[in-house]
């Protein structure tokens, strides 16, 4: 089986530069935001703490003092993309916590804001599964209608043990449900998961895959786990109580993943950085660079690339079919 041609790239896996230039036939970037949201897994309405794996910063703009308003953090985000990048036309991203956490008069607020400004094409919201009631879905669609709009859904695992784990407070029929209620409208899905999860084997990594690929999604984003400090993650492995995966199976288990999802599916990201201030392990993790080059090397080396074990979808919407 050969890579499909419409991915127009040198890749051997649909990367969203390759995507946005089919999409739109230039560059695009995605704009981060901040706009003060907070996750019911930290206020108490589902607990504290958050995942064990947050540290529970936000952004830096947060920390550094009053939120400027989205309109001038779009701004700064295009004024740096057009002076380092050359871009032209960008994404807004709300991405620190979960950003449809908020009446819906809010929601919209910002979200109109963020889509009135100039050289804004679409809109990007993360949120949890549990934090998407349906007249919100409306209200995206309004916009989906006229812009590319993308809902970035953390799964982080199929598995609810892991889930339970993780502190996440939602399980995985919660995400399947609200894919559920997406599909079918212009709203397009990019699933989050993590690869090398406390407690999970490799082949528990390879089922999240399975099922995604069973799902109607348009994207995935794929991370490794960080161990930061200030986080129960952070601590436990302080102690002594838990050890990252290694680069070299890390590498083999996103490559597994890739050949199983479908050759459609928009690949967001292969990996994580960032946090260097409060980054702990693992080490390898830090040059991200260089794990991109190793997963490249690896599907040369299988002579593979994405899609290439992808079974269909003729099990329906069902992750969970035998």
């Amino acid at each position: 089986m050969s890579k499909p041609a419409f991915w127009n790239n040198q890749k051997r896996y649909y990367d969203l530069k390759s995507y946005w230039r089919n999409r739109f036939g230039c560059n695009v970037y995605k704009v981060p935001i901040d706009a003060g949201f907070t996750c019911p897994n930290r206020d108490g309405n589902l607990g504290v703490g958050g995942c064990i794996y947050c540290d529970g910063r936000g952004s830096l703009l947060r920390r550094e003092g009053p939120l400027p308003s989205v309109t001038e953090q779009i701004r700064r985000g295009m004024d740096y993309y057009r002076k380092h990048r050359q871009a032209g036309r960008f994404i807004a991203y709300f991405q620190t916590f979960t950003n449809t956490y908020a009446p819906l008069e809010r929601l919209k607020s910002l979200y109109d804001e963020a889509m009135g400004q100039e050289g804004v094409i679409g809109l990007a919201v993360g949120t949890r599964p549990d934090c998407l009631p349906d007249p919100v879905i409306d209200l995206l669609e309004t916009y989906a209608q006229t812009h590319d709009v993308w809902l970035e859904l953390g799964l982080q695992s199929i598995h609810d043990r892991t889930l339970s784990r993780l502190n996440r407070k939602h399980d995985a029929r919660a995400f399947v449900d609200a894919v559920g209620r997406l599909s079918g409208g212009k709203i397009q899905i990019c699933t989050h998961i993590i690869v090398g999860l406390p407690g999970e084997s490799r082949e528990d990594m390879i089922e999240t895959a399975r099922a995604l690929s069973r799902l109607p999604i348009d994207a995935v984003k794929i991370h490794a786990l960080l161990y930061l400090k200030g986080t129960a993650l952070g601590e436990l492995f302080e102690k002594g109580g838990i050890h990252p995966m290694t680069m070299e199976i890390y590498v083999q288990t996103v490559c597994d993943i890739l050949e199983i999802l479908p050759p459609d599916r928009v690949i967001q990201r292969l990996t994580a950085d960032g946090y260097r201030d409060i980054f702990l392990a693992p080490s390898w993790a830090a040059n991200k660079m260089a794990v991109l080059n190793a997963i490249d090397a690896e599907l040369v080396r299988r002579d593979s690339h994405q899609g290439m074990r992808f079974v269909g979808r003729d099990k329906g919407m069902d992750p969970f079919e035998a």
